[in-house]
Parts: C-alpha cells; structure tokens; sequence
C-alpha cells in the first residue's frame, strides 16, 4: 500500500441500511455528473450498506446506472427495522466492554441466537442487489465481524470468500438478519465494530468518507475519531454525511425498502454542495 506521503487515493463507503445505500448512490451520481470520478479510487473500503456499493464502484458499475435503479420499485426486499429493544443489547453491550472485540463478540452471541429469516432467504436479497458476483481487480475490502470471537475480518479477492458472501456477511445486522456462514464461521456486520473503518485507509494521501451514520459509542470507533487519525498521519480527508433534507428522506427506519427513492434523490440533491470539499481532497492527489 502506497503511504500518504507517496499518492494514492482511497474511497470509504460506510453503513447505513437501505436509505444509506440509496443516499451514497445519489451522492456518487451528482459527484460523477460533476466530474469527480470516485471510482477511480486506488482502494475502496466498504462497511455494511456501504459494502453494497462499494463493490460496484470498485467494479467499475456506472452511478448514474445505480442511481437510477433506487429510483425504482423496492422488489425483492425484506421490510426490517431495528427496535428499541435491539438497540438497547447494542448499546449494553458496547458499553460493558472495553474493546471492540469484547463488544463484537457480546452482540454475536446475541445474533447467533436471534430469530431470523433464514440466511439463504437473506443471500437471495443480497445477490438481487449485486449486479457483478465476481471480485473486482480494483482493490476493494469489505468488513464483518466474527460472531463467536468478536475479531474484525476483512475481506478482499484473495481471502478465500465468495463476493456475495463477503457482502452478505457485512450487511448481517445483528439480531435482524442472521449471521453469515463463511468456511464454516459466522459473521456480522461490519458496522458492529465501526460505522465505517476508515481506519483501512491507512497510507493513502487522499481519502474520501461517505457516511450515511458517523457516530460511535463505548470502544466502537467513530468516523470522526478515525479521520482524526488519518489526517495526522498526513492524509487530506473529506467527510460527507447526510445534511438536514437527507436526515428527514432517510425517515425513522433505515431499513424500509421504502425510504430508498427518496434517499436516493436527497443525495443527488445534496451532491453539488459538497462538490468543491471533495475535489480539495480528490483532485490534487
């Protein structure tokens, strides 16, 4: 990997749900309209949601195309929400334990143990969503987390993971969807240690982050706590979150298949005003 001091550009997709996949495409398509190539991205780093789109982008997958589509009928999804219930485990137990790995390995035995879909009927959802089935030759890092042990796993083209199976097992949202079995392990989802590792950016003198959620709690990592680190190592970073008409299009459920097009059309919205901080960023590296 190439250091920040030597060039090198990285792109940092983050988790969100559906309403996050959505936002990211029509912030990618207005960016893309622009003249900002992010797919253009030396790495592509994706989280949950965010591993959704990623591995289109880093297979070279239009936006526009992809923008075009959460504009359509949400066919094939499984209305889900998070409840208060689920959340109030998450934040137990986050915030009993003192690494990221303890918190991992808390919420998975509560994942391996929630009723669920079964895990093909949820595979089916994420192939649908995947138009390339195929690691892509651009460097692209999809993350999860082991159910049983708590351990942070990234997944690239040589790890041994189908790319479906790599996807499903980031978007495996603890105690909603099931864990994903890969070489006879679990895994969930990759927000469970932070919103959007982008901390893997590491080396890379340019860096944008699109983070549909940015927050942390207890020892999981915030985005900003991350991108704090990578700026003093010297990396030129460019954080984009929803704004104010996007938080309001997002609605109280990320998962609602319903919430997708008008995501989506915030984030096309949105795009032109972070225009300029991203090619600061983007277009001296």
């Amino acid at each position: 990997m190439t250091g920040a001091k030597d060039g090198g550009r990285a792109l940092v997709l983050g988790g969100g749900g559906i309403t996050g996949i959505a936002w990211e495409w029509g912030i990618l398509s207005g960016l893309a309209e622009a003249g900002i190539g992010l797919h253009e991205a030396d790495l592509v780093v994706g989280t949950s949601a965010g591993s959704i789109v990623g591995a289109q982008v880093a297979s070279g997958i239009d936006p526009e195309a992809r923008y075009q589509v959460q504009l359509a009928g949400a066919n094939g999804e499984i209305p889900a929400r998070v409840g208060r219930a689920v959340m109030a485990r998450w934040a137990w137990a986050a915030l009993r334990s003192r690494t990221p790995e303890r918190v991992g390995a808390r919420i998975g035995r509560l994942a391996l143990i929630a009723r669920t879909v079964p895990e093909a009927e949820r595979r089916a959802v994420i192939e649908s969503r995947l138009p390339v089935r195929e690691w892509p030759e651009r460097p692209l890092k999809i993350t999860a987390v082991d159910a049983a042990t708590g351990a942070f796993t990234v997944f690239d083209r040589d790890a041994g993971a189908g790319l479906v199976d790599a996807v499903g097992a980031s978007c495996a949202v603890p105690c909603v969807w099931p864990p994903v079995t890969i070489a006879g392990r679990r895994y969930i989802d990759g927000g469970v240690r932070s919103p959007a590792n982008a901390d893997l950016a590491a080396g890379h003198a340019a860096v944008v982050v699109l983070a549909p959620s940015a927050g942390g709690f207890g020892p999981v990592a915030s985005v900003g706590r991350q991108v704090a680190a990578l700026r003093r190592a010297g990396a030129r970073v460019a954080v984009i979150t929803p704004d104010r008409a996007a938080r309001e299009a997002f609605g109280g459920n990320s998962l609602d298949p319903q919430g997708r097009a008008p995501a989506a059309r915030a984030g096309r919205v949105q795009a032109p005003s972070v225009v300029d901080a991203v090619k600061a960023v983007w277009g001296r590296a």
